[in-house]
């Protein structure tokens, strides 16, 4: 009787394995780990025999346990560890980090978890539903992976992944005017988007310069126009010899939306603890208004996919030419640049100056590219 090849290869494999996790006769080369959850910072061939070479054996594996146990061992040797455990990870997939992430948040003891959020690139965050009236329903802890680009002198920018999807763009009959239909399907490919809108700390050291009517290092950086975003993703390239561009229109609803299906990322309505907005009741009694002008970004809650003001604070170029309606849209993600007027652009997700029903998910804005006002902004996309 013949053996699957497949099967045999499995099972050699997973022999192998068993091995390295109990073969006490052979301490230098294999890890037989001594103690219980504690992660000491320890020194190699000490308190986990086999010491640091065997760790590294181990990282290799195929099976999803062993790496995982020889993940939590590479934690007791420090920055050395630490080095060896990006590395790993670096040629798992997002899905797989996010697997093994979740179950070592678990095993470990609380105190490592900011380390283990710092290797894995990994943000936790409570994501805010809230009713029709405004009243919070939820709060539910979320995570996103991301990658932070050093642009220099200490500032970075964070790029949060945002998964690949189908979802209906624009609005139903009930909700909105007919510049956001007809409702539509479009499939997203998965792309990296900017945690937040491009600060005026972040624009002048790509651009030298900063146009802002509201200063302030981490404030959204506003009153550019559609042609000065271009620009600035343009030279962000060069510098960090990658493709920045402005987000397609489709894809900035897509990663606004977050999987909701409501006129808000959050829900039916916005308060002034959401967004940062002008006064304007939208399904609810109308409250003071905090701010009457931009607000530092990352002080309101994100969105389920990690993203922070995608509604209101500062309307945000998208690559698209205005169009009227949705009619032959693609439904592939790209930016609709042919037909129309290349000289209007597409600005999506309010200001601080709109009105609540001017910052839905689905709300579209056109303007002219080469326009600035004290509430045009924008945030960056890489695939």
């Amino acid at each position: 009787m013949s053996i699957n090849k497949i099967d045999y290869k499995n099972k050699s494999e997973q022999w192998e394995n068993n091995q390295i996790l109990n073969n006490s006769n052979k301490p230098r080369e294999y890890d037989a780990v001594l103690g219980g959850n504690d992660l000491p910072i320890i020194p190699a061939n000490s308190a986990v025999l086999g010491g640091f070479e065997g760790v590294e054996k181990r990282l290799k594996s195929s099976i999803k346990d062993v790496k995982i146990a020889a993940i939590k061992d590479a934690f007791r040797y420090g920055k050395k560890g630490l080095i060896l455990v990006i590395k790993t990870l670096a040629n798992l997939s997002i899905k797989e980090k996010f697997t093994i992430y979740r179950i070592l948040k678990i095993q470990i003891k609380p105190e490592f978890n900011q380390i283990l959020n710092q290797v894995f690139s990994i943000n936790e965050f409570d994501v805010i539903t809230v009713d029709n009236q405004g009243r919070e329903l939820s709060r539910v802890c979320h995570s996103a992976y991301f990658f932070v680009e050093k642009l220099g002198e200490d500032i970075n920018l964070e790029m949060v992944y945002i998964p690949g999807g189908k979802f209906l763009m624009g609005s139903p009959p009930h909700e909105g005017s007919h510049y956001e239909r007809p409702l539509h399907e479009v499939t997203i490919s998965p792309f990296y988007m900017a945690k937040y809108p491009i600060t005026q700390r972040q624009y002048e050291i790509v651009m030298k310069s900063n146009p802002s009517w509201f200063k302030g290092m981490s404030l959204p950086v506003e009153n550019v126009s559609w042609y000065d975003a271009v620009n600035f993703c343009q030279l962000l390239s060069r510098k960090t010899d990658k493709y920045y561009r402005l987000p397609s229109e489709a894809e900035w609803e897509y990663a606004c939306r977050a999987g909701t299906i409501t006129p808000f990322n959050c829900g039916d309505t916005i308060t002034p603890d959401l967004v940062n907005y002008a006064a304007d009741p939208y399904q609810h009694p109308a409250r003071e208004i905090k701010e009457k002008k931009t607000t530092d970004v990352g002080i309101f809650p994100p969105n389920s996919f990690g993203l922070y003001d995608m509604h209101g604070n500062v309307w945000e170029w998208c690559q698209d030419v205005w169009h009227d309606n949705y009619l032959y849209a693609p439904t592939d993600g790209k930016p609709w640049e042919i037909g129309k007027n290349a000289s209007y652009r597409v600005r999506r997700g309010g200001s601080w100056v709109n009105d609540a029903i001017e910052c839905r998910s689905a709300h579209r804005g056109r303007h002219d590219a080469m326009a600035r006002r004290g509430r045009f902004g924008f945030r960056v996309a890489f695939s």
